[in-house]
C-alpha cells in the first residue's frame, strides 16, 4: 500500500476548509431544495442577513464574539493534546466570577476599576473550573474529556442552584440576578464610536469584540513566541519527547486547561457584561460546543479561529433572517444546516486529505514539456 504523501501547509490551512465548506453548502443547498425552495436565493438572504441589512453585521460580530473566545480555548488545550470539552461549563462559570463581582461592588467602585475586576474575575473563574479535570488528567490519568463533559453538567447545577436562591432577585420567580448599575455594563460599540461621530444601527456587539481580539494576539504570541508555548507544542506532537526534553508534563497540562479555561470564561464578559447585564440561565447557549468546530475549522490558529468564527457568526445571524423569510426554513432545519457545516468542518475536517494530497503531489511532480 502507498503511502499519503503530506499535504502542504498551505493547502492545510486554507484550500482544505474551504472545499469542507463548500461541500457543506453544496448539501445544505440539497436539503433547502428538497423542501422546494431556491437554495441560490436563501444563499442571498442568508448573506444579506448577516452582512447587509440594518443593524446586522453588529449582530453577526456579537456572535463572532463569542466562538472567538470558545475558539481560542479549545485550540490552546488542543495545542497540548487536550481536548477540552468543558467550554460550556467554564464560560458558566466565568459568568458566575464576573456576575458575582458586579454584583457585589457595582454599588461602590468606577466602571474604570469595576470592569476591569470583573473580567479578571471571568478568566480565573473559567481557569479554575478547569484546574480539576486538569489535575484529573495529568495525576490520575483520568481523560479530560471525560471529565471536563461532567463539569458542564456540574456547572449548569451550580448555576441553577444559586440564580434560584441567593441570588435570584428579591421579588420576582424567574431564576435571574439582579440587574447590575450602569458602570458595570461594558459600552456598546453604537456608543463608543458615536462619540466620534461615527453613527451606526443599534445591535449587541459591544467592547467585548476588541477584547476577544486582544486575546488572540494573546494566544498567538503565548504559543509561537513562549518557552511555555514551546512545551505546549511539543507535548502536542510528542509526549515522548517532551518528557526527554525535560518538560514537566503534569504541570504543562495544568496551565495550558487553565488557560483554556480561562478563555472560556471571558466569553461570559461579552453576554453578562455586555448584553445581558445580569446573571441568568442557558446564557451560553451552545457558543463552547460551537467553539469545538470553529477551532478545527481554523486549524488551532488565531487567525483561522477569527475567519471560522465569523463564518459561524453569519450563519446565526442569516440563519434568523432565513427563518422569516421563508415558511418552509424552519429553525429545526437552521440547526439542520449548522449541523451539516459543523460535520463536515469538524469530525470530518480532514476526510479529504489523503485525496488532495494525492492530486497536489500528482500536479507537483508533473513533468514539464519540453520547449520547441
Amino acid at each position: 500500500m502507498s503511502s499519503v504523501p503530506p499535504l502542504p501547509r498551505w493547502a492545510d490551512v486554507g484550500l482544505l476548509p474551504i472545499i469542507n465548506l463548500v461541500i457543506a453548502l453544496l448539501v445544505s443547498g440539497l436539503v433547502v431544495l428538497a423542501v422546494g425552495e431556491n437554495p441560490l436565493r436563501a444563499i442571498d438572504i442568508m448573506l444579506q442577513g448577516a452582512f447587509l441589512y440594518e443593524g446586522s453585521l453588529g449582530y453577526t460580530l456579537y456572535y463572532t464574539t463569542n466562538f472567538i473566545f470558545t475558539g481560542l480555548a479549545v485550540s490552546v488545550a488542543f495545542h497540548a493534546l487536550l481536548f477540552n470539552i468543558g467550554g460550556e461549563g467554564q464560560a458558566y462559570i466565568g459568568g458566575l466570577g464576573a456576575g458575582l463581582v458586579c454584583l457585589a461592588l457595582d454599588a461602590v467602585l468606577p466602571g474604570l476599576v469595576l470592569i476591569p475586576l470583573a473580567i479578571v474575575a471571568a478568566a480565573a473563574f473559567g481557569a479554575g473550573w478547569a484546574l480539576a479535570p486538569a489535575w484529573l488528567q495529568a495525576y490520575r490519568g483520568s481523560h479530560v474529556v471525560i471529565t471536563t463533559i461532567m463539569f458542564n453538567f456540574i456547572a449548569a447545577g451550580v448555576m441553577v442552584s444559586l440564580l434560584a436562591g441567593p441570588l435570584i432577585k428579591p421579588g420576582q420567580s424567574s431564576p435571574t440576578s439582579r440587574r447590575f448599575s450602569e458602570n458595570a455594563q461594558i459600552p456598546d460599540m453604537q456608543e463608543i464610536l458615536g462619540a466620534v461621530g461615527i453613527e451606526i444601527a443599534r445591535s449587541p456587539l459591544n467592547l467585548s469584540f476588541v477584547l476577544a481580539i486582544a486575546a488572540c494576539v494573546f494566544v498567538w504570541l503565548l504559543i509561537w513566541h513562549t518557552r511555555f508555548g514551546y512545551a505546549v507544542r511539543t507535548l502536542g506532537h510528542s509526549p515522548q519527547a517532551a518528557a526527554y526534553a525535560g518538560i514537566r508534563i503534569p504541570r504543562t497540562i495544568i496551565a495550558a486547561m487553565a488557560v483554556s479555561g480561562g478563555l472560556a470564561g471571558l466569553m461570559a464578559v461579552n453576554e453578562v457584561l455586555g448584553v445581558q447585564h445580569r446573571l441568568l440561565l442557558n446564557f451560553t447557549a451552545g457558543y463552547g460546543f460551537t467553539g469545538i468546530a470553529v477551532s478545527l475549522m481554523g486549524r488551532n490558529h488565531p487567525i483561522g479561529i477569527v475567519l471560522a468564527s465569523l463564518l459561524f457568526g453569519a450563519l446565526y445571524q442569516g440563519g434568523s433572517e432565513l427563518d422569516l423569510e421563508f415558511q418552509t426554513i424552519t429553525r429545526d432545519m437552521l440547526l439542520v444546516i449548522q449541523g451539516l457545516i459543523i460535520l463536515f468542518s469538524g469530525a470530518l475536517a480532514y476526510m479529504l486529505n489523503p485525496p488532495l494530497a494525492r492530486l497536489i503531489a500528482s500536479l507537483a511532480h508533473r513533468p514539464r514539456e519540453a520547449p520547441a
